[in-house]
């Protein structure tokens, strides 16, 4: 057979393996967004089935972010160790079988017990996506990989309600719980067919001769970098100006605008929307682009302008949509530049352990951020939940720069990082 034909012939199999890899990842990262919404969309129907308060509710929800927070972290080191393959199955069918169960026991003290084994399935999904991903996707597709991911977890959190509360209607809560029990282990499927165990064996393997030769203690300390520690700190800002956004748009809108409620979730459906879209073109420009902190700094920095004459200014409702979409479209715009540069920061062979640390990052702004602009609305201060918001987006603009400075001055990934 001539060499190019081998060439090629290598290269669609490369191709074909490497899209594999993205689909099931990207289902995977869908289904994990989809039951981050399962509570809260069923939220009154529970409340109304187990006799409790919207305080008993929103407690379970705490714990549920609590645990992922807690465990992620120790979450990616399990996946650098043994593989993400099935540290992933793991996840999806213990995150499944945990709302299966609700549908059949339905008792507060169950409710609480299947947030906690729902938050620990929850755990596993950045570590063990973005291991895959990196170990999985040739380099100069990279970006646009991380997009399509970002984008799968955008189109679980849109669909969730329509299709939960759906359910609902039709069959009543168990049939929605039985009905989102099961995606999980129907979507672990997916790694367990013979291509995408061969898909994986290679780097499984790597995996394993990092393991038995890397020396006790070095793992910890080779991930614990100045780099690492500031972008949990930077993901954590962004968890901050989404909990602002994804959380209090609707309430903050009609107070500080005076918008009907009918208008003010068009604005946030705006943003969402156009973040999605945002996210994919993005994709193309990571991959273009080696300097993602300066893109990661123009984009924030450009969102929190936009955002910011919401906060200051009396608006009319379509410049208000406006403002939102176009604000929406720039920040996932450089969502898979953030990514980058955590794959950047990342040792060879470390990427679940990184990203499980940064990754806590959204944890802490998601306890954080609901008690500080419930707070802000509580005090009478809704213009103070965009104005928080702008400040947020624009301090992650500041890191970006920085980001770049450091990479710049001689901070730069030895061989085989990105």
């Amino acid at each position: 057979m001539p060499a190019d034909t081998t060439q090629r012939l290598g290269n669609a199999v490369a191709a074909a393996s490497e899209t594999q890899t993205l689909t099931s990842v990207s289902v995977a990262h869908l289904v994990s967004h989809f039951y981050m919404m399962v509570l809260p969309v069923l939220m009154p129907l529970l409340k109304e089935r187990l006799g409790v308060s919207f305080l008993d509710i929103g407690f379970a929800l705490t714990a549920f972010s609590v645990v992922t927070g807690l465990t992620q972290a120790p979450m990616g080191f399990l996946v650098d160790r043994i593989g993400a393959r099935p540290i992933l199955v793991s996840g999806l069918v213990l995150g499944g079988l945990s709302f299966l169960s609700l549908a059949f026991v339905t008792t507060y003290p169950w409710l609480v017990a299947v947030a906690l084994i729902a938050g620990l399935a929850n755990c596993v999904y950045h570590p063990a996506d973005y291991a895959m991903l990196t170990d999985g996707i040739s380099e100069h597709r990279m970006g646009r990989a991380f997009s399509v991911h970002t984008f799968a977890a955008f189109v679980g959190n849109a669909v969730a309600p329509a299709i939960l509360l759906a359910l609902a209607g039709f069959g009543g809560l168990q049939a929605a719980l039985i009905s989102a029990g099961l995606m999980g282990p129907a979507t672990a499927v997916l790694f367990l067919l013979p291509s995408a165990q061969a898909s994986s064996s290679r780097s499984h393997a790597a995996r394993l001769v990092r393991a038995a030769t890397e020396p006790a203690g070095q793992s910890l300390a080779s991930v614990l970098t100045p780099t690492v520690l500031a972008l949990t700190g930077f993901f954590s800002l962004l968890a901050l100006a989404n909990a602002a956004v994804f959380n209090f748009t609707v309430v903050a809108l009609i107070a500080a605008q005076q918008m009907s409620f009918a208008a003010a979730n068009v604005a946030l459906t705006a943003y969402l929307g156009c973040t999605a879209i945002g996210v994919l073109i993005g994709g193309a420009l990571a991959d273009r682009s080696r300097r993602h902190g300066h893109v990661t700094a123009i984009g924030f920095g450009l969102s929190a302008i936009v955002m910011l004459p919401i906060a200051v200014a009396s608006l009319s409702a379509p410049a208000v949509v406006l403002a939102m979409g176009f604000s929406g479209i720039i920040f996932g715009l450089v969502q898979p530049a953030r990514d980058m540069l955590v794959r950047r920061a990342a040792p060879p062979g470390s990427a679940g352990r990184v990203f499980g640390i940064v990754s806590t990052g959204f944890n802490i702004g998601g306890i954080v951020g609901p008690v500080l602009f419930g707070w802000l609305m509580d005090h009478g201060e809704p213009r103070w939940v965009f104005g928080a918001a702008a400040a947020f987006m624009a301090m992650t603009a500041i890191f970006g720069v920085f980001e770049e400075r450091r990479g710049r001055s001689g901070d730069r990934p030895g061989p085989g990082r990105c």
